[in-house]
């Protein structure tokens, strides 16, 4: 009997890696024929100022949400067969959202020509950050609503919800850069995520009886207090990372030109792709296995497990884009982008190091570690923003994909600094 059901988990959990893959298969393809499209019928001034407003919509995205969800899925799948602490969960998490959502679409409303100023300094597009502004309230919907159905672990819904969206946001986001140009890229990036849900909506129709879980009378400040730890975290990185970059573009723009901003922010898009992969396989396995063990030899042991299994993969496949990349620029971009050659060897070495420092740093969400990862957070964005000014002086575009090795590398010795006990030293039981 015990085998009969191993079994059958094993087949779920293989049909769910094979959903999970195929999301990400037409994620990674729907982000080629974006970039693509945005080459052709806008250029390499197009990719930078968008570039600018998705770093925008990042920000406005997560402070909508609070960074709550991580603290959703925890706390969702903890009570979900407790009713109240449940329905306290979704009550506080959807009103408290609620209000932050309003408060940011009315600031961007409101303040949208100073916007337009530190975000698009060669134009108006205002108006794109109205529509993001009305968008906002359904983008962070879709956010409760997805982490709720993860929390109850309704995995494989997830997954359905995920590539159905992803399929419609490419073919609103083709339509419209084919249209309309910038303008419509611009527009598709501040709808496009809001749009996923209508999807999700749909999805969880016949689910009706969430809606008895958000009540007013739930809303709890010790809950909120829980989820708070989850949500600066969240947010630090969240908020402060977009706004360093739209720093470092604009500063690429003013000491350079925008075609050199980009070609950066297409070597950005590339390195998104196929750092994918790896974020996925932290997300799904490394995350949760880190927050079940408590000793160091566990966590020793998952670490270089890790470096001895995927890091050599995915190092070869690193030096493979590195001997493709013309070929990768001519088939995801345009003859127009073909400097962006020059900075494949920084970013892609920056990427490897990223990844070695950010498999050990896992551990600070894992283990709810606040000050270390805040403080950590706070110095290797100080470092990418001085770093690339420095070099960005130096070496023009390229030094900003040098500024991105050096970080990491500082970032991998300050990981090693902090875990020095738990990576080498003797044996314990705690991490």
């Amino acid at each position: 009997m015990k085998s009969f059901i191993n079994h059958i988990k094993s087949n779920i959990l293989i049909k769910i890696a094979s959903l999970n893959s195929v999301a990400i298969v037409i994620r990674i393809v729907a982000g080629f024929l974006t970039s693509k499209a945005i080459a052709i019928f806008i250029g390499t001034e197009g990719m930078a100022l968008i570039g600018n407003f998705r770093d925008f919509l990042s920000s406005a995205q997560s402070f909508s949400t609070l960074g709550f969800s991580n603290g959703i899925v925890k706390y969702v799948s903890e009570f979900k067969n407790k009713t109240v602490e449940l329905s306290k969960t979704i009550s506080t998490v959807f009103y408290v959202g609620l209000l932050a959502t309003i408060i940011v679409s009315f600031y961007c409303y409101l303040d949208a020509e100073r916007l337009n100023r530190l975000l698009f300094p060669s134009g108006n597009y205002s108006y794109a950050i109205k529509i993001l502004a009305a968008a906002l309230p359904f983008y962070a919907l879709n956010i409760f609503l997805m982490a709720v159905i993860n929390g109850l672990s309704q995995f494989k819904k997830l997954l359905y919800i995920n590539i159905i969206a992803q399929v419609t946001v490419m073919i609103i986001t083709l339509f419209f850069i084919w249209q309309y140009q910038l303008k419509g890229a611009l527009i598709a990036v501040a709808t496009a995520e809001s749009l996923i849900f209508f999807v999700t909506l749909f999805a969880v129709y016949n689910q009706k009886q969430l809606l008895q879980f958000i009540r007013w009378k739930f809303v709890n400040i010790g809950t909120l207090k829980k989820l708070g730890s989850y949500s600066v975290m969240a947010l630090f990185t969240a908020l402060l990372l977009p706004l360093v970059t739209v720093a470092i573009r604009n500063y690429i723009i003013d000491s350079n030109t925008v075609h050199e901003a980009g070609l950066w922010e297409a070597m950005r898009r590339i390195s998104g792709y196929y750092m994918m992969f790896i974020s996925t396989l932290l997300t799904l396995y490394l995350l949760p296995r880190f927050s079940e063990i408590n000793s160091k030899s566990e966590f020793r042991k998952e670490v270089f497990g890790f470096y001895k299994t995927v890091m050599p993969i995915f190092g070869l496949g690193l030096i493979a884009i590195y001997f493709l990349r013309t070929f990768i620029i001519r088939l995801v971009l345009t003859e127009e982008f073909a400097a962006t050659e020059s900075l494949f060897f920084w970013q892609l070495l920056g990427d490897f190091i990223k990844v070695f420092s950010i498999v050990i740093a896992y551990q600070f969400l894992a283990k709810n570690m606040f000050w270390y990862y805040i403080l950590s957070e706070a110095a290797s964005i100080a470092v990418l923003y001085f770093a690339s000014i420095y070099f960005i002086n130096l070496y023009g575009v390229e030094g900003a994909t040098i500024a991105h090795f050096v970080d990491y590398v500082f970032y991998l010795i300050l990981m090693l600094l902090i875990f020095r006990k738990s990576l080498f030293g003797k044996l314990g039981s705690n991490t």
